[in-house]
């Protein structure tokens, strides 16, 4: 247990160190946009490239482990989507929102930061193809859903441009990118380069966590949805639940991969659930509410998680 509580106690840490600094200080949250933005466009690209440039090559083409990663989180999103249906009495974009919070977790923040300290750097390319096909599917369907359910007229040639933009020019999946190109051409960038991409590696799991924490404590908390009741184990539950048995099922795979994957799953709902939810008008307190609580409750989970990983109740 106290080894559990060794890996949990820095991770949670920096969250609460985040949290109560923002509530000390007062300072806006607009404040926060630097950090976020060396965070998503540098930090995490950094260590994105710097781990997938020394990966052999047959592991960046494990398609048999895409695909059920893939496969489990889109059945978390057609099931959280059926009830975000039923709940809104049809309301396509409500019910994109919601799919999201239930099959989106915070895999850009949360993951590389918590799943490296755990199982060490080889979680990093599990977490970076989990990563940039998982966007893929969300970046594909939610401005496909959101066209479909709105009422202004969207030509479809328009639409196809924009998730492609989306896609493409993420600096997560150009980094991953970069990465696999480094990998498989053999051509290491200059020393100079190469340490700079280090550095900026080595801050990207303390200032994401750190951010976060910010985030919450100046994202009040002011309407709690009843859709959470279904949100909340899908995403917590359900989602990890189904994860572990799908690749104990379909695998072998490598014992840091199952575990990373599972413990992905288990993540809260992504930050980007609210952006994308303001970006549209729709569901955006909600969708903030939904974030901080199922963060607050993964500390639960997420703490069990990793006791039954740490004391083998959970074999990989």
């Amino acid at each position: 247990m106290l080894d559990v509580l060794s890996l949990i106690i820095p991770y949670f840490g920096l969250i609460a160190v985040g949290f109560v600094t923002a509530k000390l200080n007062r300072t806006p949250i607009e404040a926060l946009g630097w950090l976020n933005i060396f965070v998503v466009y540098l930090a995490l690209p950094a260590l994105f490239i710097k781990i997938l440039a020394e990966t052999p090559v047959e592991d960046l083409t494990r398609w048999d482990f895409i695909l059920t990663n893939l496969a489990v989180t889109f059945a978390i999103v057609a099931v959280t989507f059926l009830f975000g249906l039923l709940k809104s009495r049809g309301d396509l974009r409500i019910a994109m929102i919601q799919s999201l919070a239930g099959g989106y977790g915070n895999i850009g923040y949360m993951g590389p930061g918590l799943a490296i300290l755990i199982f060490g750097e080889q979680a990093a390319v599990p977490i970076a193809l989990i990563f940039c096909f998982e966007n893929i599917l969300h970046f594909t369907m939610a401005p496909a859903v959101m066209a479909m359910g709105g009422r202004e007229k969207r030509r479809i040639s328009g639409l196809v441009v924009e998730v492609i933009k989306k896609i493409i020019f993420h600096p997560f999946i150009i980094a991953t990118a970069i990465g696999v190109m480094i990998a498989v051409s053999g051509i290491a960038p200059p020393v100079p380069v190469s340490q700079l991409i280090a550095y900026l590696a080595q801050a990207a799991a303390p200032c994401a966590l750190f951010a976060m924490g910010v985030t919450l404590a100046l994202r009040p908390l002011r309407r709690v949805p009843g859709s959470l009741l279904y949100i909340v184990p899908l995403k917590l539950i359900v989602h990890p639940s189904l994860m572990y048995v799908a690749l104990t099922t379909f695998g072998p795979f490598d014992p840091v991969w199952t575990l990373t994957a599972v413990l992905l799953a288990a993540l809260p709902t992504a930050t980007n659930v609210f952006v994308i939810a303001q970006q549209y008008g729709v569901w955006a307190e909600r969708a903030s509410a939904t974030i901080l609580i199922t963060t607050t409750l993964s500390v639960i989970t997420v703490s069990a998680l990793l006791y039954a990983i740490q004391t083998g109740l959970l074999p990989a």
